[in-house]
C-alpha cells in the first residue's frame, strides 16, 4: 500500500509538471500578435518620459497646421486651432523582429508618456489628442498628433481701421527646466480656414530663439475686410452729411429744415454707437474712424443751430426774441383813443 501510494503521488507530480511546462511553452508560442505585445508594453506602465543621459528629450513636430476660429476685435483677442504631429524615441517601447514580425503597432494614448504642449500668451488652452490609440514602431518611435484649442491676446494696432495688417505672436513651447525639458524640431507650417468673419489669416510664419530653443513663436499676419465697415458705417455717415448739406434748399418757416436735421443727427448717432460696441475702448492707438465720426458729429450739431438761429430770425426778423411791445404799437393804440374821443 505504502509504495502504490509514492507511485501514485509521483505520477500526479509529474502530470502537474507537463500541465505547467505545456501551459507555459503554450503561452510564449501564442504571444506573437500585435494585441499580446500591447498589452506587454501597456503593463510596464510607461507614465514617465524617457530618461537620456543628456536630460534632453528631443520632439520632432513634424506639421504644425494653424487655423483662426474667430476674433474680438473689442476684446482684441483671438481663438485658434492648431493641430501638431509630433514624433519622438522611446527606448523602452521597442522590439526586435527575432520576437515580432510586424513593425508597428497601436497603443492606447493615457497608457504611455507623452509631451506636453503649452502656449506661453494663451489665457485659454484646451489640448485634445486626434485619436485615442498611439502608433508605435518597432525602433521605438512614437507618433501622436494633437489639437490645440488656445485663445491669445493680441495688441493688435487699429489706428487705419478698416484697412489693418499686423501679425501677432502664439507662444508654441513646451516644458524645460535648466538642463532637463523638452526640444523641439519644427517641420512644417501651414495655415487652413483664411477667412473668419472681417478678419483673414494673411500667412503664419516660425520665429525661433536660437539662445532659448524652448522660446518660439507662431507669428500670425491678420488683415481686415474693410467692405463690411465701408458699407455700414463710413458709407452711412458721408450720405447723411451730404443730405444735411441738401436740406439747406428747405424752406426756413415752419420748422421743416430743422426736425429734418434733428433726424439726421440722431441717424448719425446710432451709427456711432455701433462704432463704440464694435471697437475697443482702449488699444496701441485710437481709431483713426473715430476722429472722423466726431468731426462730423460736431458739423451736424453746428449745422442744427445756424439752422435754428436762421429760422427764428426768419420769424420774428431779429435773431434774440422781444417780449415787450414795440414803441410803434403804443403810439398806434394812443392815435386810435383820441379819435375815438373826438367822434364822441
Amino acid at each position: 500500500m505504502g509504495s502504490s501510494k509514492r507511485i501514485l503521488k509521483r505520477f500526479s507530480i509529474i502530470y502537474y509538471l507537463i500541465v505547467c511546462s505545456n501551459f507555459m511553452v503554450g503561452s510564449l508560442a501564442s504571444c506573437i500578435t500585435r494585441r499580446c505585445l500591447a498589452s506587454k508594453l501597456v503593463a510596464m506602465q510607461l507614465f514617465s518620459p524617457p530618461m537620456p543621459l543628456e536630460c534632453t528629450i528631443t520632439v520632432n513636430l513634424t506639421s504644425i497646421q494653424y487655423e483662426t476660429l474667430s476674433v474680438d476685435t473689442k476684446a482684441l483677442r483671438f481663438s485658434s486651432r492648431i493641430r501638431i504631429d509630433m514624433e519622438w524615441k522611446d527606448p523602452d517601447l521597442a522590439w526586435t523582429d527575432t520576437e515580432y514580425t510586424f513593425t508597428e503597432i497601436m497603443l492606447p494614448v493615457d497608457k504611455i508618456w507623452t509631451p506636453d504642449l503649452t502656449v506661453d500668451n494663451a489665457i485659454e488652452t484646451d489640448v485634445k489628442p486626434v485619436s485615442t490609440d498611439i502608433l508605435v514602431r518597432r525602433d521605438g518611435t512614437v507618433q501622436h498628433a494633437i489639437q490645440l484649442y488656445t485663445t491669445v491676446v493680441c495688441g493688435i494696432n487699429l489706428f487705419n481701421y478698416p484697412f489693418v495688417l499686423d501679425a501677432c505672436p502664439v507662444a508654441l513651447n513646451g516644458w524645460r527646466e535648466n538642463s532637463c525639458g523638452l526640444r523641439f524640431l519644427y517641420g512644417n507650417v501651414s495655415s487652413v480656414g483664411a477667412r473668419r468673419g472681417e478678419w483673414v489669416t494673411m500667412s503664419v510664419e516660425l520665429h525661433q530663439n536660437k539662445q532659448n530653443l524652448d522660446r518660439n513663436y507662431l507669428y500670425v499676419t491678420m488683415s481686415t475686410n474693410p467692405f463690411n465697415t465701408i458699407v455700414t458705417l463710413i458709407l452711412p455717415s458721408v450720405l447723411i452729411m451730404l443730405a444735411d448739406l441738401g436740406s439747406f434748399a428747405l424752406p426756413l418757416d415752419g420748422g421743416k429744415r430743422s426736425s429734418f436735421k434733428i433726424t439726421l443727427v440722431l441717424s448719425f448717432t446710432m451709427s456711432l454707437l455701433i462704432l463704440t460696441e464694435h471697437l475697443p475702448d482702449t488699444g496701441l492707438c485710437s481709431p483713426l474712424i473715430r476722429y472722423h465720426f466726431c468731426f462730423c458729429l460736431i458739423i451736424l450739431v453746428m449745422s442744427l443751430l445756424s439752422s435754428m438761429v436762421l429760422s427764428h430770425f426768419a420769424d420774428s426778423g431779429a435773431i434774440l426774441s422781444c417780449r415787450r411791445p414795440k414803441p410803434c404799437e403804443l403810439s398806434n393804440t394812443g392815435g386810435k383813443d383820441e379819435i375815438k374821443k373826438g367822434r364822441v
